[in-house]
């Protein structure tokens, strides 16, 4: 088995570690046996949506955001609709997860969304809404928990039909008012937590991996325990910061 993955503008939509992510699933591949392959896909590249299984877009800030979000709308946007409609995983942390929506409004700006999430973000005025944060969230397994840090101006505000990643337990999470963070459908997860996210959260790192290995080969593997004595200590860390 091979996880075949493909990150989204890797040099502009890269900020809190993001790319420690991509990190922790390869060693979490080659210490099972599991084949790794990674690419990027940056401004007017094509993507093949059969090509890969797991898609990840990064934070970035707002000059990066604008910088690839009519990029991405134009030359991505309909690969990127096939692949998650036909099972692919998707993860989009921060500015990534922003772009997943309708729109994102900044100001007097509105910068296009590629629409897979029935969401929108807006620049409000106040804080930005910046700390540890811990969720519990439910990805078929049982409850569970996420935490990370959360870093972001734009306050975000899900559709009637979109469902979230999780309920806030600690933190701010998607606007700081409705006790939601993130959003999920079928195999594609937005959130806002840095950090970066799977080396903090290691069950998620494998459920990804499993998701986007059933996509290749049809059925979803029964991936091999591994020793995560310090993946366990960087959770625990995670959730005592957050106050969880």
């Amino acid at each position: 088995m091979e996880l075949r993955v493909l990150s989204l503008y890797p040099e502009q939509m890269n900020i809190y570690a993001d790319r420690g992510n991509i990190v922790f699933l390869q060693r979490r591949c080659e210490w099972r046996g599991i084949g790794f392959s990674h690419a990027g896909a940056g401004p007017g590249d094509a993507v093949d949506p059969g090509a890969h299984d797991l898609f990840y877009i990064g934070g970035g800030q707002d000059r990066d955001q604008r910088m690839v979000a009519a990029d991405m709308v134009a030359s991505k946007r309909e690969s990127l609709v096939g692949a998650v409609d036909d099972g692919a995983a998707l993860l989009a942390v921060c500015g990534g997860y922003q772009l997943l929506g309708n729109s994102y409004q900044l100001g007097e700006e509105v910068l296009p969304g590629l629409g897979l999430a029935e969401l929108e973000t807006v620049r409000e005025p106040g804080a930005r809404l910046i700390g540890n944060v811990a969720i519990e969230v439910d990805l078929g397994g049982g409850p569970n928990l996420l935490a990370g840090f959360e870093n972001h101006g734009g306050r975000t505000y899900l559709g009637a039909g979109a469902q979230p990643l999780g309920r806030v337990l600690e933190g701010h999470g998607n606007n700081g008012r409705d006790g939601f963070e993130g959003v999920r459908r079928d195999n594609l997860i937005g959130t806002y937590l840095h950090g970066p996210l799977l080396p903090k959260n290691a069950w998620l790192a494998d459920h990804l991996i499993a998701q986007a290995l059933e996509r290749r080969y049809g059925t979803r593997p029964q991936l091999e325990p591994l020793d995560d004595a310090f993946e366990d200590a960087a959770h625990a860390g995670a959730r005592a910061a957050a106050g969880a």
